[in-house]
């Protein structure tokens, strides 16, 4: 397959101008699936914490304080790689989307900012620093299932397309808000999981819809990606996916019900399906552009930078990554199972 690709752009497998921009794309799909998935809990924790009662609402961001700072990296990591990478697919892409991105930048800001000063504001000012966050994460989210629908339909503008964006902005919302409830469910006890059950429950059903929307919708918006899905020697690969996908939602609401209902003892199983969930509907998505970055019109070839110039990002990728993955490993390692206090100091001689 990779030969054959390389001969339709008349180039060999081993030629720099054909693997590096292939390199670099697949780091590029691996750093947006890591700020979906890592930086994803903190944005739905952002997301829910507006509907949370105000007494609650200081413990869910305090469990955000670990890993603040690591999250923010992803967002820098993947724009940075994107601009020096394929920097002639900017002129494609920023002209169509000014609008969620500078929703995406705002919401970005309005999130560090607001968590930060609200570390350093007085007890009765630290409320309006906590709806900012939250608002904040709002805005992060809808902005990215706004971008997500508006690159599927191939920014083509109408009524219609608008209001897909709008309702798969909405979905985006609804389904990092389930990813921050199942992170609560399985760090804290209490009244706080208690509460994490039923977001997750009311933003399943819409995460549902966001997943099936964008797949249906980019199908039967592009020939291309329809023949890819729908090719007969692929039905027993797409059986699986879906079948899949479904199996991990119904396994969800299941998981949630028996939470309800009996015992909240599997309080990481809601957080492993919709990891799952979510990496399948990313992979679904890479496999349907692949190899464009604008559907039908440009490839990542068409908007890779000259080879010197890729030469010098896969070297700094190759230098930095190993190091960014040691941190971030690091870091996120403490994410996983219940929430443990400090231990008290010792204060014996």
């Amino acid at each position: 397959m990779i030969d054959s690709l390389a001969a339709l752009l008349g180039l060999g497998a081993q030629d720099p101008a054909f693997w590096i921009p292939l390199a670099l794309m697949a780091v590029f799909f691996a750093t947006v699936a890591a700020g979906v998935l890592l930086d994803g809990f903190d944005i739905g924790v952002g997301c829910v914490s507006l509907v949370a009662p105000p007494a609650l609402r200081p413990r869910m961001l305090s469990l955000l304080g670990p890993w603040r700072d690591a999250n923010e990296f992803w967002v820098f990591l993947g724009v940075g790689l994107f601009a020096v990478a394929f920097p002639y697919a900017w002129p494609q892409t920023l002209g169509r989307l000014y609008l969620p991105l500078s929703l995406l930048a705002l919401g970005t800001m309005l999130r560090s900012v607001c968590f930060e000063w609200r570390l350093r504001a007085p007890a009765e000012h630290q409320g309006r620093w906590q709806f900012g966050f939250g608002a904040g994460a709002v805005l992060v989210a809808f902005s990215h299932g706004y971008i997500l629908a508006r690159v599927a339909v191939a920014y083509q503008p109408g009524g219609g397309n608008t209001g897909f964006a709008i309702l798969m902005g909405g979905c985006a919302v609804a389904v990092y808000s389930l990813l921050g409830a199942a992170w609560l469910m399985m760090r804290e006890a209490g009244e706080l999981r208690v509460r994490a059950v039923g977001w997750a429950r009311r933003t399943l059903r819409w995460g549902a819809v966001g997943a099936v929307g964008v797949s249906v919708v980019l199908d039967f918006s592009n020939a291309g990606v329809f023949l890819k899905w729908g090719d007969g020697s692929h039905w027993l690969a797409v059986g699986l996916v879906w079948s899949t996908l479904l199996a991990c939602f119904v396994l969800t609401e299941m998981t949630l019900q028996r939470m309800i209902s009996h015992s909240y003892r599997a309080s990481a199983l809601p957080y492993a399906l919709v990891l799952v969930i979510v990496l399948i509907v990313l992979g679904g998505l890479a496999y349907s552009f692949f190899p464009y970055l604008v559907l039908d019109e440009i490839t990542l070839w068409d908007a890779a930078a000259p080879v010197a110039t890729l030469r010098l990002a896969l070297s700094a990728v190759v230098i930095a990554l190993p190091v960014a993955l040691i941190f971030n490993l690091r870091v996120y390692w403490r994410m996983l199972g219940r929430s443990r206090p400090p231990s008290p100091p010792d204060f014996r001689p």
